[in-house]
């Protein structure tokens, strides 16, 4: 299968783990933006594989996990609207708001379903002219172009009673957010490949500029991840602070123009709180003037309190590389998938789930310990 079978395989994985080896003579500190790319590094048990020297932390790079309970709240209440069904990705259903989730009220009766793709919330919207379909629209870079289209598209057919919930954030304020944090132990990055097919490598430069730190556009599979550890780790060796492209199969440094086009016709840049760490300035997307009757927040009046986030979780010391889930008192007893305190043990790529789902027995003891 091209572009999948060969970044799976064993004899270069091992090329590269020997590469990574010799090359590491001092100890670093790696994050991975993405949430993706944390579940491959633990699932295939990459973690066990490299050099003592070399620590892989688990940044901010889940949409799902960074969505704060305050807009779970929102969706919540729009779920509760008579005449209302609420769309979604499946991994936000089970998400905690302040007092319940949104798989909670689907049980009470809310009309919540499941959907593979924004337009096919359009076509609901089409379908059922007396009710009002909403689309949770959640994600990063990555999935901004379709919630953008899905409003284009309503606007051109004529459709109204379609709106979407914007819980958009952007990587890179996140990335210098992070850097900038008086706790920050990060000493390069690998960034979010996907992310980087939308929107290009620009916005990388002066962030690798100022503060002196690598960033490796990486792809998901084994192949690519040691790849960009080792880019990562050569930069760092020789005192190297550069943006690479170890994704270039789909990365180009301009990105999808007619995708980031989509996007400033329907979106401005807003501030945004994330779960768990707080508001980075101009780091997420909102429903601009122009198509405001799609907006949600601005068609429902939405004005709720701002909710507190759950205090025994401890999801923004993990998102900004400060602490493994493991290190979380509540991992594993109090917090479980079916049972969580916080999103990033629901999420498909929450580092927490990963943990509890894949990590190895040397790696639970070496992170408890």
């Amino acid at each position: 299968m091209k572009y999948l079978s060969e970044y799976r395989d064993p004899e270069l994985v091992k090329q590269y783990l020997e590469q990574i080896h010799q090359a590491t003579t001092k100890p670093w500190k790696l994050m991975e933006i993405c949430g993706g790319q944390t579940h491959s590094l633990v699932k295939n048990g990459i973690l066990d594989l490299l050099p003592d020297q070399i620590t892989m932390v688990h940044g901010p790079g889940c949409p799902v996990c960074v969505t704060p309970v305050s807009i779970i709240d929102e969706a919540i209440w729009l779920a509760q609207q008579p005449n209302t069904i609420i769309c979604s990705f499946g991994d936000m259903l089970r998400v905690p708001g302040s007092k319940k989730s949104l798989l909670e009220v689907k049980a009470e009766g809310a009309d919540v379903r499941i959907l593979y793709s924004p337009l096919e919330a359009v076509q609901l919207a089409q379908q059922n002219p007396d009710k009002e379909v909403v689309f949770f629209a959640v994600g990063f870079e990555t999935t901004a172009p379709a919630n953008a289209l899905s409003i284009v598209h309503a606007h051109k057919s004529g459709i109204s009673n379609y709106s979407i919930l914007a819980s958009h954030v952007l990587v890179p304020p996140a990335m210098e957010a992070l850097l900038s944090d008086e706790e920050n132990q990060i000493d390069a990055f690998l960034a979010a490949g996907h992310v980087c097919t939308i929107m290009g490598m620009e916005e990388y430069y002066p962030i690798a500029e100022k503060y002196k730190t690598p960033i490796v556009v990486t792809g998901f599979e084994p192949v690519d991840l040691l790849q960009g550890i080792l880019m990562a780790v050569q930069q760092l060796e020789k005192g190297e602070y550069k943006v690479e492209n170890q994704y270039a199969r789909y990365v180009q440094r301009e990105g999808n123009r007619f995708a980031i086009q989509t996007m400033k016709e329907v979106f401005e840049v807003s501030d945004r709180i994330w779960r768990g760490i707080g508001e980075i300035p101009l780091s997420g997307y909102e429903v601009n003037e122009q198509y405001k009757n799609y907006n949600a927040r601005i068609k429902f009046s939405l004005d709720l309190p701002v909710a507190e986030e759950n205090k025994d979780c401890i999801s923004g010391d993990i998102m900004k590389g400060l602490k493994k889930p493991f290190q979380c008192p509540n991992f594993g007893t109090l917090c479980k998938p079916e049972h969580p305190l916080g999103a990033p043990m629901v999420s498909s790529e929450g580092a927490c789930a990963a943990y509890y789902h894949y990590a190895s027995i040397k790696e639970t003891i070496e992170t408890v310990n």
